[in-house]
């Protein structure tokens, strides 16, 4: 099976048209707030302050953008 193109639109069921990307994207949001929500209450929960897990968890995505070299979002 082809994977669709984000660019690529698709049909939901109320006939609106969307792209891959826009139907994925509040998703993938969501997910990424759940994530980051987790990472820092682990931190807490070791000792870490909320400010020192958010620095930790930035460094982390720049990290992962480098060495990806895809941009920022």
């Amino acid at each position: 099976m082809i994977a669709p193109s984000p660019k690529r639109p698709v049909i939901t069921a109320g006939e609106h048209v969307l792209t891959v990307q826009e139907a994925l994207e509040p998703l993938y949001m969501e997910l990424e707030q759940e994530v980051e929500t987790r990472l820092v209450q682990a931190a807490v929960s070791a000792g870490w302050s909320a400010d020192e897990a958010l620095e930790a968890i930035d460094e982390l995505k720049r990290h992962e953008v480098l060495e990806t070299g895809e941009p920022e979002s």
